[in-house]
């Protein structure tokens, strides 16, 4: 029966589509008009992306770049050196940077006319340390140049050549940049100049690619093939604007670039022309999520934000009302969730603009006001390890040991900012405290939001902690205000 079922199937079939069993009709052609719209595409792309290169190609330089030093005589150095990106292997993760091996005496970077007048944008660590910097211009021209200004934390200089005239890159709009889009690349990779390359944005805001923690990781990520050489130079929208400076790479030939944004090129470049340096609003505090906090278990009802883990002396944070274990969430309005958040909007401010932080103390949700000052040009964000976990509850089990400070000897008071609060005298590497990152010379001045007069007041608030919790501890370390959590184990 299923024999007899399948064949006149197969025969309804075969007559249904004559023709079938002995030769497949050719596929059907598109219409004429079509396979011409298609070519008309094709080279509408091929001369937008041409006219492109011709657009933007002429305000690109060639630097030229002599070392006095090398890579190897600085293997523990804190940032990018000459032409060396970030390569990483191909197993490896964006946190895990491998070096190139020692660049030669002399090694080429990319950079861009951003003045007709001679000024020349580029990254710090292609020009840092240089002995001597010449400059290729499109139309061959050569000229000398010097480092009029630089800046470490945004990887930003800008050079002067002796020119006038000089063909002026145009700006795009960082800001406005879509995922997607198409972008393009000039640059002297491996020594082959004007190389332009293609590809899109792959995505924005990316930071944690660098070992340092720096507030200027806000790179637009690019599948455009970036290598050695390429650095400084411009990426580019389809209209040949510059929305960014290539800037780093993971890996070689893996689609993974990094450009610092138009928006923060345009500000550092005008600083450093005007000024020589830039100068970066800052807070005064070192932050980490709460998500990634120690306190996140002290902290009921709150899911986002950014705890205040130290306040430095002599900063706007410490003249204002801000406590260390604050937590922050919003600033003027926006709310944050992450330390780059705040970072980045701390940083769209300007220097001596007063700032309004939403904060979230003890249950209560606050509005702190505070003045940005400015970063000092050795700072960098950090972002402590949290705590680990503690054992015991009393002054010994919790792995210190307190003095009033009045008792204390003249040489432990020196550089101390307060008379009032518990002095630790001793700190136990193994214990809690060490665990916590107190220190010996810290002063304690309140534990569990209760102030602390001497020693005896700090034992007493110790005992009478409840089992089973975690202690906050406010420290005073010669006036940078921070804090530690003892947490206690059973």
């Amino acid at each position: 029966m299923f024999t007899f079922r399948i064949l006149p199937l197969a025969g309804c079939l075969l007559i249904a589509l004559p023709g079938w069993a002995q030769q497949a009709p050719p596929p059907s052609q598109p219409p004429a008009s079509a396979a011409g719209n298609a070519s008309a595409l094709l080279r509408q792309l091929d001369e937008g992306f041409a006219q492109v290169f011709e657009k933007a190609a002429p305000s690109v330089v060639v630097i030229d770049v002599s070392k006095r030093t090398s890579l190897s005589d600085d293997a523990g150095g804190s940032g990018p050196d000459g032409l060396d990106f970030f390569f990483r292997a191909p197993d490896a993760g964006l946190r895990s940077p491998l070096r190139m091996q020692d660049p030669p005496d002399r090694s080429e970077g990319s950079g861009f006319i951003v003045r007709a007048d001679g000024y020349i944008l580029t990254n710090n660590h292609v020009v840092k340390d240089a002995d001597k910097i010449t400059v290729k211009l499109k139309d061959g021209r050569q000229f000398p140049a010097k480092v009029m200004g630089a800046d470490d934390l945004s990887d930003i200089a800008v050079l002067k050549i002796d020119a006038n005239g000089l063909p002026v890159a145009a700006w795009g709009d960082s800001d406005k940049v879509r995922i997607g889009q198409i972008v393009c690349a000039i640059g002297v990779p491996y020594a082959m100049e004007y190389s332009f390359t293609i590809g899109c944005v792959s995505g924005k805001g990316r930071s944690g690619l660098t070992p340092e923690v720096t507030p200027y990781e806000d790179y637009l990520q690019t599948s455009a093939l970036i290598n050695p050489g390429n650095s400084g130079g411009p990426l580019l929208d389809v209209e040949g604007r510059v929305i960014g400076m290539n800037t780093l790479v993971n890996g070689l030939n893996r689609g993974l670039a990094f450009a610092i944004p138009a928006r923060m090129l345009q500000d550092a470049s005008a600083q450093l022309i005007e000024k020589g340096k830039v100068s970066h609003p800052a807070l005064g505090i070192r932050i980490e999520a709460l998500a990634e906090s120690s306190l996140r278990e002290q902290i009921p009802g709150v899911t986002k934000g950014v705890v205040i883990t130290t306040i430095e002396p002599d900063t706007p944070a410490y003249k204002s009302d801000l406590r260390p274990a604050d937590v922050i969430t919003e600033i003027d309005g926006t709310p944050v969730a992450t330390a780059q958040e705040l970072r980045r909007q701390v940083l769209s401010k300007k220097i001596g603009q007063t700032v309004t932080l939403g904060v979230w103390r003890g249950g209560k949700n606050l509005k702190i006001t505070v003045a940005a000052g400015e970063m000092p040009s050795a700072a960098r964000a950090e972002v402590p390890a949290p705590a680990k976990p503690g054992q015991g509850v009393s002054e010994a089990a919790c792995g210190l040991r307190l003095a009033n400070l009045a008792d204390a000897p003249a040489e432990r008071l020196e550089g101390l900012k307060t008379s009032i609060g518990a002095l630790v005298t001793e700190v136990d590497p193994n214990g809690p405290a060490a665990i916590a990152g107190i220190q010996r010379g810290d002063v304690i001045t309140e534990i569990d939001s209760k102030p602390v007069a001497d020693a005896t007041a700090a034992r007493k608030l110790l005992k009478e902690h409840a089992d089973g919790k975690a202690i906050l501890l406010f420290i005073d370390r010669k006036g940078q205000k921070t804090y530690g959590v003892l947490k206690i184990e059973r």
